[in-house]
């Protein structure tokens, strides 16, 4: 019998094509999505991308969804006590498995593990440890489609945002830079591919730069001082008029 599992989904590149190919796993059955969302500027959380688009996209892929309601700044004791609170209502449903799109952050998944544990949900990581330029060719082969909305200041400039993802921007990436932005150096919006019922329509609008405070747990090896600030291009997607 097939285990009954919610997919935690991001909106981005990475996020559906992890959901492709556990779709195509018969040991799992994804019933359910679930997104986190900043509430103070009904956003997606990281990538800022609109509600009303996330929502779009979401209903093209024919899945029952629910949303993590984030503060603005919310600190870890917060955001975990808000996580759990959303998910147990899952929990209660019945389900003990939990998918991401995760490819090699140990850290990050050994916290996603953890958290997990404390209430009783397995998770599972379809993309671990491949090679993010094949995930990425593979993804362009399957006729999925994205766009960058956000890029890393100091490791992209404003061109990178906005852009459709495609062998030249693969081609253009600079080498510190992962193909999949695995380490936060860019984040996508999916918005056509073999998960969906129909491409997902809207327009370009402006791209703006956003400084946030740096977490004392960022800014390099230990003989660095971190960066007060860390810099963020945006580009807004709005929902197609018609």
């Amino acid at each position: 019998m097939a285990k009954k599992t919610y997919f935690n989904w991001s909106t981005g590149k990475d996020s559906a094509l992890a959901l492709y190919h556990i779709l195509k796993n018969p040991e799992f059955e994804i019933s359910h999505l679930i997104t986190t969302i900043n509430a103070h500027f009904n956003r997606v959380s990281m990538h800022g991308l609109r509600r009303e688009l996330m929502e779009a996209q979401i209903n093209a892929t024919g899945i029952a969804f629910s949303t993590i309601e984030l503060p603005e700044q919310p600190n870890m004791e917060e955001y975990e006590m808000l996580m759990t609170a959303a998910i147990q209502p899952l929990v209660a449903a019945g389900y003990k498995d939990c998918a991401f799109g995760d490819i090699f952050l140990e850290d990050l998944r050994k916290y996603r593990e953890d958290q997990l544990a404390k209430i009783g949900i397995k998770g599972h990581f379809p993309l671990w440890k491949r090679d993010t330029k094949e995930l990425l060719s593979e993804f362009l082969d399957l006729g999925f489609q994205s766009i960058v909305i956000c890029a890393k200041s100091e490791l992209l400039d404003a061109s990178f945002c906005g852009r459709i993802i495609d062998r030249d921007f693969i081609n253009d990436l600079p080498d510190n830079v992962d193909p999949c932005g695995e380490n936060g150096e860019f984040h996508t919006f999916c918005f056509d591919g073999p998960i969906f019922s129909q491409p997902i329509d809207f327009e370009i609008g402006e791209t703006v730069f956003k400084a946030y405070k740096n977490p004392e747990n960022c800014g390099g090896d230990s003989n660095e001082r971190p960066k007060p600030e860390m810099g963020f291009w945006y580009t807004d997607l709005l929902p197609k008029k018609h």
